[in-house]
Parts: structure tokens; C-alpha cells; sequence
């Protein structure tokens, strides 16, 4: 095994963990805002790990090519994707969980 081996089976391990961390969040969070941000910090860390990690465990220039773009694409998009979540299930109505600071969001008129 060489260094990189190893630390690309780290990397995974450790993206793994993340992604349990965010299914625990889905039970123990209290709404659907704290729980999106658990899911948008899993895809945005989670799978960043994980591929660079499979990178490193087989190193090419065509893999390193596609794990950038997948990188990129995935941290601009999972933030994009829990915001736009968020900012739905605010303008619907769901109820925030008790003891959520709102005023931030009731100074701005909403828009239909």
C-alpha cells in the first residue's frame, strides 16, 4: 500500500462518517431548515471526500480531471439546493421550531 492509498481510504472513511452525521441529523434536528443543512453539509463535504478520496486511491490525470468538475459542481449546487429548500418551505408556511430567532425574516415583505 502506498501513502496515497491509505489516505485516499481516509478520505473515504471519513466522507462516510459525514454522511452518517447528516442521517442522525435527519432524527435528532427539529425541523425541515435545521435538517437541510445537515443534508447540504453531507452532499458538500461528504461527497467531496469520498471522490477525492477514490482519486487518490487510483491516481490519473483523466480521474483528477472528473473529480474537480464533480467537486466544483457539487459545492455549488448543494448550497444552492438548501437554500432554495429553505426558502420554499419559509414562503409555504411551515412552522419554524420553537425557540427560532424569525424577526431576520419578518422585517423584508414577502413576495407571492
Amino acid at each position: 500500500m502506498t501513502a496515497l492509498s491509505v489516505t485516499g481510504q481516509v478520505f473515504m472513511v471519513l466522507g462516510a462518517l459525514i454522511f452518517i452525521s447528516a442521517a442522525a441529523g435527519l432524527w435528532r434536528l427539529r425541523d425541515v431548515y435545521a435538517r437541510g443543512s445537515s443534508v447540504a453539509t453531507a452532499a458538500g463535504l461528504g461527497v467531496v471526500f469520498v471522490t477525492v478520496g477514490a482519486v487518490l486511491t487510483d491516481p490519473e490525470i483523466s480521474s483528477l480531471i472528473k473529480v474537480a468538475l464533480a467537486v466544483a459542481l457539487q459545492l455549488l449546487t448543494s448550497a444552492l439546493g438548501a437554500i432554495t429548500i429553505a426558502r420554499s418551505a419559509a414562503l409555504s408556511g411551515h412552522p419554524f421550531a420553537p425557540g427560532t430567532d424569525i424577526r431576520a425574516l419578518t422585517t423584508h415583505e414577502r413576495t407571492p
